[in-house]
């Protein structure tokens, strides 16, 4: 029986350390800046869950249009312009997107005639934003990076 308590008081006690540890590391690494993010088609990053996002304007050009975000297993994310039916736009031909991505939003900011905003989570927890200029051109692999300026950037402190 003692030996029951002397293990019960041990796990208990690594239990509180582990716990403590957790809740420690977040905010010390949040304020580092961003982490570098491993190479597409690492172990590292895959496999990840799959997500979709979509946002759909009402500007008179886009009428009908859906702008469409999604990942796939190995970290890679993916733009689909419902006016280039078909085409699914690898996010890597934007400058400075993430390697690894395990997240996805978008949407679109009608009264700046019409300007997408993709916002990509990396498996660090960081979150990449890049803004993109929509015009009645639909988006493709070629003209897609530049409709977004400067390409992805690191939004600061995130919390993640």
């Amino acid at each position: 029986m003692r030996k029951l308590a002397w293990a019960a008081r041990g796990i208990s006690a690594a239990t509180g350390a582990l716990l403590l540890g957790a809740l420690m590391v977040p905010s010390a690494a949040a304020s580092g800046g961003p982490t570098p993010e491993p190479e597409h088609g690492k172990k590292k990053c895959g496999p990840v869950a799959r997500h979709v996002a979509s946002a759909a304007p009402d500007y008179s050009f886009a009428l009908g249009t859906v702008f469409r975000l999604a990942t796939d297993r190995d970290g890679h994310a993916f733009l689909n312009d419902s006016r280039n039916q078909g085409v699914w736009i690898d996010l890597k031909v934007v400058p400075n997107a993430p390697k690894c991505v395990v997240d996805v939003a978008v949407s679109v900011e009608e009264a700046s005639g019409g300007r997408l905003t993709l916002s990509l989570l990396s498996k660090s927890g960081v979150i990449y934003e890049a803004r993109c200029t929509t015009s009645s051109t639909p988006f493709s692999p070629t003209n897609l990076a530049g409709t977004c300026g400067v390409g992805f950037q690191a939004v600061q402190a995130t919390p993640v």
